[in-house]
């Protein structure tokens, strides 16, 4: 089976330093400065699936206000995808049911 396109495709500054971090258990890689939103969109086409609806959700106002861009941390944390920069070694989760 292929994997899925990202949503985001960078297009410059792509010469900042590489962050690793883990993407539902699977290494994945960012570039500095990247918030977790930019992060996990580079590598993915979803950035959650909607605990209500079901629906996959790519995060809607890009600045924090719409509570659309919540994803979880491997240790339980919530935090806002849009509003935090990607650290190394994050361990993000994105798929319901996931620890």
């Amino acid at each position: 089976m292929q994997a899925p396109r990202a949503q985001l495709c960078r297009l410059k500054e792509r010469d900042r330093p590489a962050v690793a971090f883990e993407l539902d258990g699977r290494p994945a890689s960012a570039l500095a400065g990247d918030t977790v939103l930019t992060a996990v969109l580079t590598q993915s086409r979803q950035l959650r699936i909607n605990e209500f609806s079901g629906q996959p959700r790519a995060g809607f106002c890009m600045m924090g206000a719409c509570q659309d861009c919540w994803v979880r941390l491997a240790d339980g944390r919530s935090l806002r995808a849009c509003q935090t920069m990607i650290e190394p070694g994050m361990r993000i989760r994105t798929l319901q049911g996931e620890a």
